[in-house]
């Protein structure tokens, strides 16, 4: 119960922090779509779906409004441009008489010409009447903005009515909007487009322009073909007729949605067809935005991502669909804003998803489901609480031989136990049998009861369906103090080895370790002086090719001989130059005398390879290529004679600078093996990326071939895996002759060891390649 509650309190816990993220990313999105959509930001790309909504629903023009052009073809019969005004006079004549309902004319006649054509032209608008509309129109200064308007002459206007052809493009040169009317010195005038529907509205008022409507279906007509009589009359009468210059060099052009640039003229007569279907009705972009906002908040309440990518797939379709079916019926939306608020919630929402299940993902056991010790890493905790730790001591035994239902089964009964007489206790579960948890402060001084009392209840053993199975449990723990959750933790399970390797139930991590604290923070600059001083020195591990039986290599080990301490680990100096990306200088030091010590072998007419091993914190030095090239070159040592060694983890964590470096020293000829192979997670497709050419594989498999049937299969399937991809295998910790044998059979290609030899210095190791050393270890044969 105990373990259930606190699985369930993190649910809790995890759905709080999430619904609050997910308020704050709908909010952010609500604010940023509300300022996409005040400054129009995006009206462009809604301009351009718009435009392909209007292919589907497109249809013809009623076929009532004739355009009669000023186009080439009047260029070339009649005389040269500009034509007296007395042919508008004769045009509106003869349009009169073939019964035309109404005539507009979208030309500029503010200006005067010669009186006689002037006089000729207003008589024949005297004839005809207030059928004939003139255009008006302002100008505006482009540096002061000052409005001139601008009318027919008064003897033209006397006897017609007037309209204004003024229009407004976007900043990409559509025209989308006509207005219905304009006021023009104090008096409102429809627009050509309002007056030829005869739908009037107030001055300023705009309305879309329906481009579904074929701009090919409007009849059009030759101006010079009206004058010299050679229209029908069915062509013309009860025709609305709209005349304008439609020929290019007149100028006299826009930028159509779906057509390009066409003759002003067919505006007038598009914005009219548009107004004899109805009014338009314009609702913007916060109608869609709201629903857009609806949905978003519908989306951010479901847990599913499922159910959110569906209310978002739904979401999305309506504002691509709805608004042409919208359109249909002259109700024009701007739905940008919401497609934006849509997509980026869903963004947002999936990115979360993916961060929430990522950090689950890295904070949770897969196999408990409790938090695991990066959780505990990033837990708060009291400087004085108590940090326990239990490790199942012979875990790794138990857990290999269970299929992952059992091992679930097995670490349930397990925290339970750990749980027991602690409820409320937060349990962290860490891979390989490792437990750990805080102690109330109160139990500081009964801590050692409370463990020999958990150690009890592991007497008994835990049953796994009908099996009893025996598990070692110690414990160790940490007392209260300021240092970091990992060095507590740390201490703690140092604690729970000590306990294991004294016999005892349980230890206290004692602070007195601590003393030596000092060493090793001096430890890197007695590093770099043990360089200096001679004190560093490398030693040599050499390998056995089991097919020639001579020794044809070595892997160089970097020693330290400190004049106080004596030998230092190289795992205590070697990662502590690592971690504080102090490693090259090392790093450099090994290869300079590793590939000389090869140089100096070679000399002697001996075939034989260095391998040195590289950090994985190296693999993307962006002078590791040049400095191997520079050592190579100095020392005279062919590039095919050394070999670098990267461990499997630091491989399978290559991305592509890593593979182009690796793939750098390939091409220049260094060798490259994958070190302790069979640790890491290796896929078929990491090992066809790294060019590798030769495999370790590590010693712990290799050690067990002759006791472990799994083991053995492992290392002769990947000799034969590493043979099919042209690549050597390398076998280490080969520590007796039936273990060699074995791996001769297989087909390994070399052996490393303490049966073959131990680490030496450089002149043991010269002694052992004169012949004495490779003549014994092939005499053990």
């Amino acid at each position: 119960m105990g373990r259930l509650s606190q699985i369930w309190g993190s649910i809790r816990e995890r759905r709080r922090a999430n619904k609050g993220s997910r308020a704050r990313i709908l909010l952010w999105c609500t604010l940023a779509s509300l300022i996409f959509g005040v400054i129009e930001f995006g009206q462009p790309l809604d301009d351009l779906l718009r435009t392909i909504r209007n292919k589907p629903r497109q249809h013809a023009a009623s076929g009532d409004i004739v355009v009669v052009g000023i186009d080439d073809r009047s260029f070339s019969r009649l005389q040269k441009w500009p034509w007296p005004r007395r042919y508008y006079g004769e045009l509106a004549q003869k349009l009169d008489q073939l019964g035309a309902r109404s005539i507009y004319f979208d030309l500029d006649f503010s200006s005067p010409s010669d009186a006689k054509n002037d006089a000729a032209f207003a008589r024949a608008l005297a004839k005809v009447g207030r059928k004939v509309t003139l255009a008006t129109r302002f100008v505006a200064d482009p540096v002061t903005g000052a409005r001139t308007d601008n009318f027919p002459i008064a003897s033209f206007r006397e006897h017609t009515k007037l309209a204004h052809i003024n229009v407004w493009y976007s900043p990409l040169g559509a025209v989308w909007n006509l207005t219905y009317a304009l006021d023009y010195g104090g008096k409102t005038y429809p627009s050509f487009a309002s007056a030829i529907a005869r739908t009037p509205g107030r001055s300023g008022d705009e309305f879309y322009i329906d481009y579904a409507t074929d701009l090919r279906t409007i009849p059009a007509i030759s101006f010079a073909d009206v004058i010299q009589g050679k229209v029908r009359p069915e062509q013309i009468a009860g025709k609305d007729i709209v005349i304008g210059p439609a020929a290019e060099e007149l100028g006299d052009l826009y930028v159509f949605p779906g057509y390009g640039r066409m003759p002003g003229v067919y505006l007038h007569a598009l914005g009219a067809e548009t107004l004899k279907q109805g009014r338009p009705v314009s609702l913007g972009w916060f109608v869609p935005f709201l629903l857009a906002f609806l949905t978003c908040a519908v989306a951010a309440s479901l847990r599913s991502i499922r159910a959110i990518a569906a209310v978002f797939v739904l979401g999305v379709g309506m504002f691509l669909l709805v608004p042409m079916l919208l359109e249909a019926n002259l109700i024009f939306v701007d739905v940008l804003p919401a497609l934006v608020m849509q997509v980026a919630m869903w963004i947002s929402l999936a990115w979360v998803n993916f961060q929430k299940s990522y950090r689950e993902r890295g904070i949770l056991n897969s196999v408990s489901g409790l938090p695991n010790l990066n959780a505990l890493r990033q837990e708060k905790f009291n400087a004085e609480q108590v940090l326990i730790a239990a490790r199942i001591q012979n875990y790794a035994e138990v857990s290999s031989a269970m299929p992952p239902e059992e091992e679930k089964a097995l670490v349930a009964q397990i925290a339970a136990r750990l749980t027991l007489g602690a409820a409320g206790h937060k349990l962290f579960h860490g891979d390989e049998g490792i437990f750990a948890w805080f102690a109330d402060q109160g139990m500081a001084r009964s801590i050692g009861e409370h463990l020999d009392a958990l150690h009890a209840l592991f007497r008994s053993p835990v049953m796994i369906g009908d099996n009893p199975i025996d598990l070692t449990v110690t414990f160790g723990f940490d007392s209260g103090s300021n240092r970091s959750l990992s060095n507590r933790l740390g201490s703690a399970l140092v604690a729970t080895d000590e306990a294991a390797a004294e016999g005892l139930r349980w230890k206290e991590y004692d602070p007195a370790k601590l003393k030596d604290a000092t060493w090793r923070l001096s430890l890197l600059t007695q590093l770099d002086a043990a360089i200096e001083a001679g004190d560093l020195w490398i030693a040599y591990q050499p390998k056995l090719d089991l097919v020639r039986q001579e020794l044809v290599g070595a892997e160089a080990l970097a020693r330290w001989s400190h004049p106080e301490k004596g030998p230092i680990s190289p795992i205590e100096f070697i990662l502590a130059a690592e971690q504080s990306d102090r490693i090259e200088k090392l790093t450099t030091f090994v290869l300079d005398r590793a590939i000389g010590a090869a140089a100096i072998v070679n000399g002697k007419g001996i075939d034989f390879q260095v391998s040195v091993n590289l950090s994985a914190r190296l693999i993307d030095h962006p002078d590791l290529a040049s400095t191997v090239t520079e050592l190579l070159a100095k020392h005279r040592l062919q590039p095919n004679r050394l070999s670098l060694e990267i461990t499997e983890t630091a491989a399978l964590s290559t991305h592509g600078m890593s593979l182009e470096a690796l793939l750098e020293l390939r091409y220049l000829g260094v060798d490259i093996s994958i070190d302790d192979y069979g640790t890491g997670l290796s896929t078929l497709d990491y090992l066809k990326k790294i060019p590798a050419t030769e495999i370790k594989i590590d010693k712990s498999f290799v050690q067990a071939i002759e006791k472990s049937h799994s083991d053995r299969l492992l290392v002769h399937s990947t000799i034969q895996l590493a043979h099919s991809l042209g690549q050597k295998v390398v076998a280490e910790g080969v520590e007796d002759i039936e273990t060699l044998k074995t791996l001769e059979r297989m087909g390994c290609d070399l052996a490393q060891g303490y049966l073959i030899g131990r680490p030496m210095n450089f002149r043991a190791l010269l002694k052992q390649l004169s012949g004495e050393g490779s003549k014994q270890t092939a005499s053990r044969g």
